[in-house]
């Protein structure tokens, strides 16, 4: 084990030993990908139960937290579905560097409600988005600044479908709200994260986008420049066998070696 690694274990044990009525002093503030509420509303959890430190998560776009860290809202973790508004965090100082990791990994899926007649699409080179979203709307995060967003158009632009689709997407202002219209069917088609389907039962996966036809998706965290003591024991617990379980059940990929 590394010295991070010791030092990030010694400050959880440390939290432990908090007695409750010092803990309940403290909040720790979150805040993360939309596309991680699920999961990370358990290891939330799970930290309160063993710190006794309260979590209040805030969950949006990456775009829209990195802008609000930087406007002064008050925030402890920052955790991005993306390299780039975490590398935008970095640049501004609004993060500590040396506490940065990358945490986990993810794919991008073409949704469909789940009564819909569309099914098994092969995504691949040439493959006719467009066509199969008919008269009908596509759903994903903005293509400019949400994450989802952007790893979708890099992938239609490499796949050769952006021309003849971009003029049918309704651009949301974050993943679950793009997941939400094709829920709804107030879209035909979406792209959005893999774990975000698995946990709507109102779409259905119709296609996988290949993964090399996009960036890699990472998702990097660390702690703010103004954080709290408590944010390395948060961190560290992000590190743990606790929190992969957690995370490999909603379908994520955990990136690096758990550290307990």
């Amino acid at each position: 084990m590394d010295l991070a690694a010791r030092f990030a274990a010694f400050m959880l044990l440390c939290a432990t030993a908090l007695s409750p009525a010092l803990a309940q002093d403290n909040r720790l503030t979150v805040f993360a990908a939309a596309s991680v509420k699920n999961a990370l509303d358990e290891i939330n959890a799970a930290y309160t139960a063993k710190t006794h430190i309260n979590v209040t998560a805030s969950y949006a776009a990456s775009s829209a937290l990195a802008k609000q860290i930087e406007q002064g809202a008050p925030a402890d973790i920052f955790l991005s579905a993306d390299t780039d508004w975490m590398n935008y965090a970095v640049g501004r100082k609004l993060v500590s560097e040396p506490t940065r990791f990358d945490l986990l990994g993810n794919q991008i899926v073409l949704i469909a409600p789940k009564d819909s007649r569309i099914d098994n699409v092969a995504i691949g080179s040439g493959f006719d988005l467009a066509k199969f979203a008919g008269d009908g709307r596509i759903a994903t995060g903005d293509v400019k600044a949400v994450p989802a967003g952007k790893y979708a158009k890099a992938a239609l632009e490499k796949l050769g479908a952006w021309q003849a689709a971009q003029s049918k997407f309704a651009m949301a202002e974050s993943v679950r709200a793009a997941l939400t219209l094709v829920a709804r069917g107030e879209a035909v088609l979406g792209i959005v994260y893999a774990t975000d389907a698995s946990v709507d039962p109102g779409v259905k996966v119709v296609g996988t986008f290949p993964a090399d036809s996009h960036p890699p998706i990472v998702y990097p965290v660390a702690a703010t420049a103004v954080a709290k003591p408590e944010a390395a024991v948060y961190l560290a617990l992000l590190r743990s066998a606790t929190a992969k379980a957690i995370f490999v059940k909603y379908g994520f990929n955990f990136l690096i070696r758990p550290t307990s």
